[in-house]
Formats: structure tokens, C-alpha cells, sequence
């Protein structure tokens, strides 16, 4: 495990139940707001991928883990983002929250000991999502925008459930549609949400 890591592991007594440890993990660092969020997003991320024939126990942990990095205050991100060898794009460095997805999939696999290449990668782009995105990079990145972590009622949502009846790319696709034509008003266009875009775009219409 990198050393940045330890001043959130050392008080901890880990019990190898996966979840039970997230939970510890985020409660004693200050976050359970955050865990409240994930066990959220992992309950719908396993109701989706029911849904649309994604594995299920798969899709829940990746909810779990995917905003594990939030002990990282945004300002501290991009210096541990250095530390641990992570690309920095400059939308991230002008912008960093955005950066939690690969903080993430990085404590996921060295705390959390996930060695599944698709559950990591679909915590790596859960929030911008990707061009060629798997199921599973799918079911995370919807489940997540339906169980938002702010007040109120989603301003996409009714758009999104509508093409949730299609399929699961038709609601990711809604969703960063939803961003796309607002996009002069966002603080940055991440480069994967605009590879993410012209992808679905594409798959959408030959759907």
C-alpha cells in the first residue's frame, strides 16, 4: 500500500467484509455522508445491472468504492494524484474534483485489495465515463447520477429513466446530453465526457 494512504488506514482494524470496511473507512475518516452515498449508488448499481444483464455483485461493489477517494479534501487531490503516478489532464488540474475517479480506482485496488479490472476501471470513469465503455462503466455511471449526493430532486432525471427504458446507454447518454448542451456553463469539458459523448452519440442512433 503507497505510504499516502496510511494516515487513513492505521487506526482502522479491517474485518475483511467488504463492506463493513468501507463503511469503517469513511465513517472514521470524517465522511459518512460519503458512505451513505456509496451504499447507495452500489444498491443501484446492482438494481440496474439486474436489469440489463450486468453482474450484479460486480456493479454493487463498484458503487461501494467508487467515491472512496473523498478523505482527499479537492484541494489536496491533484499532490496526491502526483504522489501516485496518476495522469493529470489540465481540466483536472484546473478543476479537481474531477480527479476523485482515478484517486479511487487506485485506493480501491491497494486498501481494498480489488484485483477486477472491469469493477476498477468502471470506478475510474464513473463521473466523466469514457468512449467504448463497458456494461458495467455504464451501470456505475447511471446508478451514480440517480443517487446524486446533493439535495433535491436530480434536474435530469425524468429524461434519464425515459431512456433507461431503451437502454442503459440511452440513459448514460441522456445524462451527459443533459451536460453537453449546457456546456458553456460548466467549469470544465473533461476530454473522456467529450470521447463519451461523440461515442453514445453514435450508438444511440444506430440503436
Amino acid at each position: 500500500m503507497h505510504f499516502i494512504f496510511k494516515p487513513f488506514t492505521e487506526h482502522i482494524n479491517f474485518t475483511g467484509d467488504l463492506k463493513a470496511d468501507i463503511d469503517l473507512f469513511l465513517s472514521l475518516n470524517q465522511c459518512s455522508d460519503t458512505a451513505k452515498h456509496c451504499f447507495d449508488v452500489g444498491a443501484e448499481s446492482r438494481r440496474l445491472a439486474l436489469m440489463f444483464d450486468a453482474n450484479p455483485t460486480s456493479a454493487e461493489t463498484a458503487g461501494w468504492l467508487h467515491d472512496i477517494s473523498a478523505v482527499f479534501p479537492n484541494n489536496e487531490r491533484i499532490d496526491a494524484a502526483r504522489q501516485l503516478q496518476i495522469e493529470i489532464l489540465p481540466e483536472e488540474e484546473r478543476f479537481p474534483m474531477i480527479i476523485h475517479q482515478k484517486i479511487s480506482k487506485v485506493m480501491a485496488k491497494e486498501i481494498f485489495n480489488i484485483t477486477d479490472e472491469d469493477i476498477l476501471n468502471a470506478v475510474g470513469c464513473h463521473t466523466t465515463l469514457r468512449a467504448n465503455p463497458t456494461l458495467l462503466d455504464q451501470v456505475l455511471f447511471v446508478a451514480d447520477k440517480i443517487s446524486w449526493d446533493q439535495k433535491g430532486t436530480p434536474p435530469y432525471i425524468n429524461e434519464l429513466n425515459r431512456n433507461l427504458q431503451e437502454s442503459i446507454t440511452h440513459g448514460a447518454f441522456a445524462y451527459i446530453n443533459f451536460l453537453w448542451v449546457r456546456k458553456e456553463t460548466l467549469k470544465v469539458i473533461h476530454p473522456w465526457l467529450t470521447d463519451a459523448y461523440e461515442d453514445l452519440k453514435d450508438k444511440v442512433r444506430l440503436v
